[in-house]
């Protein structure tokens, strides 16, 4: 009993979201650049997969893990997962042989002659069919063997504890906890379905179109990945696994007590500095411009550093092959994505809640 419980506490404290979060960074950076061709091996997903499914298995013991996992509305995240760590690496085995046939001076995988190709009707059509068919009879007996999540009709009296947002909405309820709901619910959005749509535009190398390859778009892959990998699909595995009564923190075999209670010290920018450090006799200024100096320099610094950092230093070459206008709209994207986990550190380490905070306006950074 003493060596599950050793096991079961080593697990909750590793998955501590600063831990969780810093060693999935290290292994998603390792296997796109150090193991991509390992990671790009058959038996590799193979091993994946069954650990994975023993790792639930055995976990299925702990009671706690158990009502997790199992609640109608987890259970498809959990074959989500699966899907997820497949998908992956077929995007990245299928880089991995193309690099080395590029690398050999042959042809692309799926680069095909004129006389391979098929017509979209009824070849492709005929095979959409058949996959809708399939499709729709798993959603069937998916039906008949899970029960639907429903709940009891809505009472305004009393609130769910946890209340949280459907599973695809969950990674934008994890940033509210980081970011005033302007930013986290209208900017963030906004720029992501913005950004997307700027990126043929803002993209122009011809290299990669039509076929899976990493050496010629490393950028653009990893800026990707980095996005729905790192800052979406984690964010929604803390929404739904992590993340209990009063959206505190659990491990994954912790018991979820209502009445787990975690001292807020999250304090404003303006407040570290003039109260921890004493500035002018650690008294606030009455003015808010005054009062948020420090923190409007700071965001202004960041993106004013951070542009020139990526034009002369880590992304020199975009800058002389985009153009200055391409280029400071990629690196202002580039930036607001890496701000979101820059400030959940900031959060997680020293407590900080926002770097700009005017209540006054409800303006908060």
């Amino acid at each position: 009993m003493h060596i599950v419980e050793l096991i079961t506490g080593t697990i909750n404290s590793l998955c501590q979201p600063s831990l969780l979060f810093t060693a999935a960074v290290i292994v998603f950076f390792l296997v796109l650049f150090k193991w991509r061709s390992k990671f790009a091996e058959v038996r590799t997903i193979i091993w994946i997969e069954v650990l994975m499914a023993a790792f639930i298995a055995v976990s299925m013991l702990h009671p706690t893990f158990r009502d997790i996992v199992t609640k109608p509305d987890n259970v498809p995240i959990v074959g989500m997962l699966f899907l997820i760590a497949f998908f992956t690496w077929l995007a990245v085995s299928k880089m991995v042989k193309n690099d080395d046939r590029i690398a050999a001076g042959q042809d692309v995988e799926n680069k095909k002659e004129a006389k391979e190709l098929v017509f979209t009707w009824p070849d492709l059509v005929f095979s959409e069919f058949l996959c809708s068919i399939a499709v729709w009879v798993g959603l069937v007996v998916w039906s008949i063997l899970l029960k639907a999540p429903l709940e009891e009709p809505a009472n305004p009296v009393e609130t769910p504890n946890p209340s949280k947002a459907p599973w695809y909405f969950l990674g934008l309820q994890e940033m509210l906890v980081y970011y005033d709901p302007w930013l986290a619910g209208v900017v963030f959005p906004g720029l992501i379905i913005v950004g997307l749509i700027l990126v043929p535009y803002i993209d122009i190398n011809p290299k990669g179109n039509g076929y899976f390859t990493f050496n010629e778009r490393k950028f653009s892959i990893t800026s990707f990945l980095f996005g729905f990998l790192i800052l979406w699909i984690l964010l929604i595995v803390y929404g739904t696994f992590l993340r209990g009564p009063n959206w505190n923190f659990f491990g994954p075999y912790e018991v979820w007590d209502i009445h787990k209670l975690e001292v807020l010290k999250n304090v404003n920018l303006s407040e570290y500095i003039y109260r921890e450090f004493r500035l002018l006799g650690g008294k606030m200024p009455e003015n808010v411009l005054v009062r948020e100096f420090f923190g409007f320099v700071a965001v202004i610094g960041y993106f004013v550093g951070g542009i020139w950092l990526l034009q002369n230093k880590l992304l020199k070459e975009f800058y002389e092959k985009l153009g200055k206008a391409r280029f400071y709209i990629l690196a202002f994207l580039v930036l607001s994505m890496a701000s979101l986990p820059i400030k959940m550190f900031l959060r997680w380490t020293i407590n900080l809640k926002y770097i700009v905070a005017i209540p006054e306006a409800f303006f908060n950074i």
